[in-house]
C-alpha cells in the first residue's frame, strides 16, 4: 500500500501569489457551475454555498441546512458537510486561477450542525508544492465567530483545464453553448500559474 499524502504543506512549500484576475475583496466568487449541488444556484436542492473572496488567499461563505441536507433526522449529514467544504476549499482556486480537483479532504465534525442553522466558513490556501495547493478550514455555527462545528484541510491538484472540457458529453457542450451563464469553469483566460 501506497502512502496516503497528508493535507499537511511540506517544509518546501510556498505560498501561490493571489492572481491578477482573481475576484476582488468583497466579492462573490462565481459558481463554476450552475447545477452544481454544492454552489450552483440552479440545483434545486442544492447547498447554495456562497463565498466572498478575502484580502489575500481566503475566502468565507455560508449555507444553511434545510431539509434537503438531512442524515439523521434534524442534523446535517456528514457527508454533505464534507461537500461544504469541498466547495468552500475548491472555490480558493478562483483566486489564485488554477483548475483544480481535489485530491484528499479531511473533515473533522466537532459538534452537529442542526436543520435551520447556518454554517460559516472561513477557508485559506496554506502553502503549494507542484501541482499541489494546501488548504485549511473552519466552520461556526449561527455566525462568523459562532462556535466550531467542524473543521477541514484538503490538497487540491492542478490540472488542465482540458481535464473538465473533455469529460463534457456533446449534448451538455450543446446546452453550455445556448447557456453561457453557465460557463464559468470554462473561462479560457483562467490559467495555471506557472
Amino acid at each position: 500500500m501506497s502512502r496516503i499524502p497528508s493535507t499537511t504543506p511540506p517544509a518546501d512549500a510556498v505560498m501561490p501569489t493571489r492572481h491578477a484576475k482573481a475576484p476582488v475583496l468583497g466579492s462573490k466568487i462565481p459558481s463554476h457551475f450552475g447545477h452544481c449541488f454544492g454552489c450552483g444556484d440552479l440545483h434545486p436542492t442544492g447547498l447554495h454555498f456562497t463565498a466572498v473572496a478575502g484580502e489575500n488567499l481566503d475566502l468565507t461563505g455560508n449555507f444553511t441546512v434545510t431539509e434537503n441536507h438531512q442524515g439523521a433526522p434534524g442534523l446535517a449529514h456528514g457527508g454533505l458537510l464534507s461537500l461544504a467544504f469541498d466547495e468552500a476549499l475548491g472555490k480558493l482556486m478562483w483566486l489564485i486561477r488554477t483548475p483544480a480537483v481535489t485530491g484528499r479532504l479531511e473533515t473533522d465534525f466537532l459538534m452537529p450542525v442542526p436543520m435551520g442553522r447556518t454554517l460559516y466558513i472561513d477557508a485559506h490556501i496554506t502553502g503549494q508544492s507542484g501541482r499541489k495547493i494546501y488548504t485549511q478550514a473552519v466552520g461556526r455555527l449561527d455566525s462568523p465567530t459562532g462556535e466550531i462545528a467542524v473543521m477541514a484541510a484538503a490538497l487540491f491538484i492542478s490540472v488542465p483545464m482540458e481535464h473538465f472540457i473533455k469529460n463534457l458529453t456533446q449534448q451538455y457542450k450543446d446546452h453550455l453553448t445556448s447557456h453561457p451563464e453557465l460557463m464559468a469553469f470554462v473561462d479560457p483566460d483562467f490559467d495555471i500559474n506557472p
